[in-house]
């Protein structure tokens, strides 16, 4: 349902836009107006299947358009000083008000070719290597972290194994947790298993509404249970990846709205509303010493893992 909802919507945002729209007579703008609006609210009630649907959004906004929007001054920064550059972990140093931050994301592509040269937001040992050396020199620097997390999973493929993708993702998440300045991670798409995770270890975790945050993909899990991809809706509403679910269960800290039918629909709305959040958590921690924010951070998923442990989070 919400994608035939979602293809209208799409349709019509794209002839109010053109360039013929100005010509257009005013009583079918109004009939195309009053229908994306009438479309736009029954985008509610969504199932945990729509929203993995929205999540993966071909114009669903990128880490770059997040970039953008909201820092200024980006010096981009390349290699983990080891072997090659991986371009689907991008960031670098930029400003935010005028603060100097470190910021990086997962970088999907806007089309096909944009795609397969950032392999498809599946970073290698290398991305996670250069994630970590520009989070290792913030810290030196002093400097506040944004992660964008958007991401099928960590590459599983046989060089990436064979150059230590599971020592690189493991290494993050322990060079993380002691970071002394505050991390912000912001779930803006699909947040699969440890190649989301190892960007992941923040003081506080934010989530799109219609983002998801889950340990492997619902097609995989599945593909697990039982031996069928196609289960894949059955899998979303069992798995509980959604927003509210995590917020529920204190997995993350905060849920960011996204206008109805998706951030794609309103991407300036959403960018405000993540502008608000990261000023709020600043001004959280800014009289906090680098040891306090570590140790709240660690403490945070220490508690996480308590309630998994005695069964609490499921």
């Amino acid at each position: 349902m919400i994608r035939d909802i979602d293809e209208r919507m799409m349709a019509i945002e794209d002839e109010l836009r053109s360039d013929a729209a100005s010509s257009m007579p005013e009583g079918k703008k109004e009939v195309l107006e009053k229908e994306y609006t009438e479309l736009a609210e029954k985008c509610v009630n969504l199932t945990a299947h729509d929203k993995v649907y929205l999540a993966r959004h071909r114009r669903r906004p990128k880490v770059d358009d997040y970039i953008n929007a909201l820092f200024t001054d980006l010096f981009i920064q390349r290699g983990d000083l080891l072997g090659k550059e991986d371009q689907s972990i991008f960031g670098g140093i930029a400003k935010f008000h005028g603060i100097p931050v470190t910021v990086l994301g997962h970088r999907k592509g806007r089309n096909i070719q944009e795609s397969m040269k950032y392999n498809f937001g599946m970073p290698e040992p290398e991305g996670y290597r250069k994630a970590l050396r520009m989070m290792k020199q913030a810290e030196k620097f002093n400097r506040p972290i944004i992660t964008f997390i958007d991401t099928p999973g960590a590459y599983p493929g046989l060089e990436a194994e064979e150059h230590g993708q599971s020592n690189a993702i493991a290494a993050n998440l322990a060079e993380m947790s002691a970071l002394k300045v505050p991390v912000i991670a912001i779930v803006t798409g699909e947040g699969s298993s440890g190649g989301a995770l190892a960007i992941g270890v923040a003081n506080k975790v934010l989530m799109l509404e219609n983002a998801v945050y889950s340990v492997l993909s619902p097609e995989g899990f599945a593909s697990i249970l039982w031996k069928d991809a196609s289960k894949a809706p059955e899998a979303c509403d069992l798995m509980k990846l959604t927003a509210a679910d995590l917020y529920r269960f204190g997995v993350i800290d905060e849920i960011i709205e996204e206008p109805l039918g998706g951030a794609h629909h309103n991407p300036d709305r959403v960018y405000k509303e993540i502008e608000l959040a990261i000023i709020k958590e600043f001004n959280r921690v800014k009289h906090l010493s680098g040891n306090e924010i570590a140790k709240q951070r660690y403490e945070k998923f220490r508690d996480i893992d308590s309630l998994v442990r005695e069964g609490k989070l499921r």
